[in-house]
C-alpha cells in the first residue's frame, strides 16, 4: 500500500525559515547591511508562518552583557534595514513574496542563565547535613 505524501509533510515553512536565517546571517556577517547599528547582530532563529508571509526573526548581540538600551537600538536599526533585507531575501531565495520581517530579542540564553543561577542557589553544599 503506497502512502501519499501530504503537501504539509516536510513543512516547507520550516525549510524556508532556515534558509532565511542563513541568508540574514550572511548579510549581517559580510556587512551587506550598511547600518552601523546592526553590526553586532546575530540571528538565532526564524519562525515563519505556513503561508510564508510573516517571519519572526529572533536576534541576539555578540556582546552577551549588552544593555537594554543597546538591544533596543539594535532592534531599531534592524527595522530601518528591513526593506533592503526583504528585497534581498526575495531575490536570493526566489520567493514570490518576501515575508514581512519582525524582529524580536531572543531571551532564551538569558532565561537559561536565570535557571542556572536558581539551581546553583538550591544545590546542596559539600558538608551540608540535609537529607535528600
Amino acid at each position: 500500500m503506497a502512502t501519499t505524501k501530504k503537501k504539509s509533510d516536510g513543512k516547507r515553512s520550516q525549510k524556508v525559515a532556515e534558509a532565511l536565517r542563513a541568508e540574514l546571517m550572511n548579510m549581517l556577517l559580510t556587512g551587506q547591511v550598511h547600518d552601523p547599528g546592526v553590526q553586532s547582530a546575530t540571528v538565532s532563529a526564524v519562525a515563519l508562518t505556513d503561508d510564508l508571509r510573516l517571519a519572526k526573526v529572533y536576534v541576539r548581540m555578540l556582546d552577551l552583557s549588552a544593555s537594554p538600551a543597546a538591544r533596543a537600538a539594535m532592534l531599531k536599526a534592524l527595522e530601518r534595514s528591513k526593506g533592503f533585507m526583504r528585497r534581498e531575501l526575495a531575490s536570493r531565495l526566489s520567493l514570490r513574496y518576501a515575508p514581512d520581517l519582525r524582529f524580536y530579542w531572543d531571551d532564551a540564553i538569558d532565561r537559561g542563565r536565570e535557571m542556572e543561577a536558581i539551581l546553583r542557589e538550591i544545590e546542596p553544599k559539600p558538608g551540608d547535613d540535609r537529607k535528600q
